[in-house]
C-alpha cells in the first residue's frame, strides 16, 4: 500500500468514526488522531503512518493494532482478534460503518 492510499484510507475511517460517534460520545479528531470520552474512559484511535496501521488504546480491550485488508475492505487486526469496526461498535454500542474510498 503506498503511502498516499494508507493515508486517504486512514483519514476516511476517522471521519466516519468521528461523524459516527458524534451524537453518543464527545469524539474530537486533531490531525491523526480521534479521541473518543465516555463515562467508561477514553479511547484514542490514530494513525501510525510507518507500519500503515491504525492503532486504538481502549479501557475495555487495551491496545491493539489493525492493518488495513483490502480483499474483506476492514481493518483487521494483527494479532486475529476481531476487526477494528465491530470492537468500536461492541464497546461503544453504536454502530458504526465505513466503506474504503
Amino acid at each position: 500500500m503506498s503511502d498516499s492510499t494508507f493515508e486517504r484510507l486512514a483519514d476516511s475511517l476517522l471521519d466516519a468514526l468521528e461523524e459516527g460517534l458524534a451524537s453518543e460520545a464527545d469524539a474530537e479528531r486533531q490531525g491523526g488522531v480521534l479521541t473518543i470520552e465516555r463515562e467508561e474512559g477514553t479511547w484514542v484511535v490514530n494513525k501510525h503512518a510507518p507500519t500503515r496501521q491504525v492503532w486504538l488504546s481502549s479501557p475495555k480491550s487495551g491496545a491493539r493494532h489493525y492493518a488495513f485488508t483490502p480483499n474483506a475492505g476492514l481493518w483487521a487486526d494483527t494479532r486475529g482478534g476481531a476487526d477494528l469496526l465491530s470492537v468500536l461498535s461492541t464497546e461503544l454500542g453504536v454502530e458504526l460503518t465505513w466503506q474504503p474510498e
